[in-house]
């Protein structure tokens, strides 16, 4: 690939069928193993996030540095920041006691100033700029911030009469519109895939806490040791199966 090839290319894969499937694995593999880490394990919400926010910032650098687009890099650095949001977010609802309204509130504030201050700073929250540091900067901290919101909204809709079921329907509808209103409507493509990949992450949430959570809680008390090793096995394989390529920059455009 010569220069201005690997210049007309981000850092994120292109968003395909592909992308969103590995995506909602990634983020259930996130609830699973954080809760693996943080309550099988023992190890508490405040080290468990200690352990995944450090491993999170060093991908994160390391995606920065690498000079084009490494899909195992990607979505491990994907998979770091939704076993993070796990763990932070149940530090923030359970142990600082804000609960599930005021960590959503929260945490939907953050991603929304993050969003904010990208478009502010470069002009554009399109991932096709996702090719320089600052763009990686704004990314991966909208991202990080977007797993968490949608650990504690998950949560938030399954403790109701829903449950992990109907919470899971809600968030799967949700997925099921943003994609119509894409092939349907002139909403902003890049509002929609902001949307899209936050309500992910809920969804994600919902169907990691109903195959671990005891049957008295309407989940089917499957191990947590188990569930994350089959979802990571499925994501790796996934990975190597489907097409993952760099999405087109700006520079391209």
């Amino acid at each position: 690939m010569t220069t201005s090839q690997s210049n007309a290319l981000s850092k994120v894969p292109a968003i395909t069928l592909g992308f969103w499937i590995i995506k909602i694995l990634a983020t259930t593999f996130g609830e699973t193993a954080g809760d693996m880490v943080s309550m099988s394990l023992n190890l508490g919400y405040l080290l468990g996030t200690a352990i995944f926010a450090t491993l999170l910032v060093f991908l994160v650098l390391w995606q920065i540095r690498a000079p084009k687009f490494h899909s195992a890099l990607y979505w491990a650095t994907i998979i770091a920041s939704t076993t993070a949001g796990t763990t932070m977010a149940d530090y923030a609802t359970r142990s600082l006691g804000i609960g599930y309204p005021g960590g959503s509130l929260l945490l939907l504030a953050l991603v929304l100033i993050s969003l904010f201050s990208w478009y502010r700073a470069l002009g554009s929250i399109s991932v096709a700029s996702v090719h320089e540091p600052h763009a990686e900067i704004y990314y991966w901290l909208t991202i990080t911030f977007s797993q968490t919101l949608g650990t504690a909204l998950g949560d938030w809709v399954a403790d109701g009469s829903l449950g992990y079921l109907g919470a899971a329907v809600i968030f799967s509808t949700g997925l099921a519109l943003l994609a119509l209103a894409y092939y349907r409507t002139r909403i902003s493509h890049v509002y929609l895939f902001w949307m899209a990949f936050i309500l992910t992450r809920p969804l994600g949430a919902v169907v990691g806490d109903f195959l671990d959570k005891p049957l008295a809680q309407g989940g089917l008390e499957l191990s947590r040791t188990g569930a994350s090793l089959v979802l990571g096995v499925a994501i790796i394989a996934l990975i190597w199966i489907l097409p993952q390529r760099a999405g087109a920059s700006d520079h391209a455009r």
